[in-house]
């Protein structure tokens, strides 16, 4: 009962209540028979309220927002609508998906009246009718789809329900807002598996980086020899910049193979050839001037 309906019945009795105390008592059964009348047929419906009433069976009408009279005993308030948005949550469990794969998804429905007519006597209870329909129209799109189209078009999927739905729940006055999945689990072990081939696929895109790379390396190192070939002094200076960049930080000991220091000097080991040459000559001279050398060991000159 709505307040105001409370409030006048309240006054009534308190009147029929007064009359009879002074005496009136026709005055207090009459204020208490309205008082019942008042009680039976004064409504009051909310803003977001549709009140079905049935008179003698057959549809009398449909009365929204504010106050109404019906007429007690011939007219009967059947249903009471609620005109906002309504949320239905539900599920699937062990789903087979297009490719067999078992899953559980969860999803939530947001859905509202739009013809309280239909929605009170089209259907007996539209509330669990809707969340019957959206289990087997899930149940259906799950079937229908790939594992990794079900994982990554969550928005499409989404979509698909609520045309599912909505035509279905359209002839009983229902309109679907939107529909959202909330969660798809998968088994642990396929988890797994997806775990690993995301891995690799992870270190194959790696390794196919670090080989272009190498690749680019090498093409500069060919276009950097090229350049060395003609100018050989520039990879005797290169050769002195990468010794001093290694010899900055204080302390560091450097062991250079003598290869790396005939390649500071190209002119070096010709240097060191010839030195070698005089010192055996001069060597050999001093030999033959005091005797010690014979005529079969002494050098011979070069033939012309």
């Amino acid at each position: 009962m709505n307040p105001i309906t409370s409030f006048l019945v309240f006054a009534l009795l308190v009147g029929a209540v007064a009359a009879g105390y002074h005496g009136s008592l026709y005055i207090g059964i009459a204020l208490m028979a309205a008082a019942a009348v008042v009680a039976m047929s004064l409504k009051m419906a909310n803003v977001w309220q549709k009140f079905v009433i049935l008179r003698m069976g057959k549809l009398q009408s449909v009365k929204g927002a504010g106050m109404f009279v019906i007429i007690p005993v011939l007219d009967n308030v059947v249903a009471n609508i609620d005109g906002r948005i309504q949320t239905t949550a539900f599920n699937a469990e062990q789903a087979l998906t297009k490719d067999t794969v078992p899953v559980n998804v969860d999803a939530i429905i947001f859905w509202h009246v739009h013809d309280a007519e239909k929605a009170a006597l089209a259907i007996t209870n539209y509330r669990e009718a809707i969340d019957r329909v959206a289990q087997t129209s899930l149940r259906e799109m799950i079937g229908a789809s790939m594992l990794a189209s079900l994982l990554s078009d969550r928005k499409d999927a989404d979509e698909q329900l609520k045309v599912e739905i909505g035509a279905k729940t359209a002839p009983w006055g229902i309109s679907v807002s939107s529909v959202e999945i909330r969660d798809v689990a998968i088994p642990v072990a396929l988890q797994d598996a997806m775990s690993r081939q995301a891995q690799a696929e992870r270190e194959k895109q790696a390794r196919v980086i670090l080989g272009s790379a190498e690749a680019a390396i090498a093409g500069k190192f060919v276009e950097a020899a090229a350049v060395y070939a003609g100018h050989p002094w520039a990879l005797q200076l290169r050769a002195m910049n990468i010794i001093y960049e290694t010899t900055k930080e204080r302390g560091a000991t450097i062991l250079m193979p003598s290869s790396m220091v005939d390649s500071l000097n190209p002119s070096a080991a010709t240097l060191a050839l010839a030195l070698a040459g005089n010192a055996a000559l001069s060597a050999n001279g001093a030999l033959v001037a005091n005797g010690a050398l014979g005529p079969e060991q002494r050098p011979r000159p070069a033939a012309a």
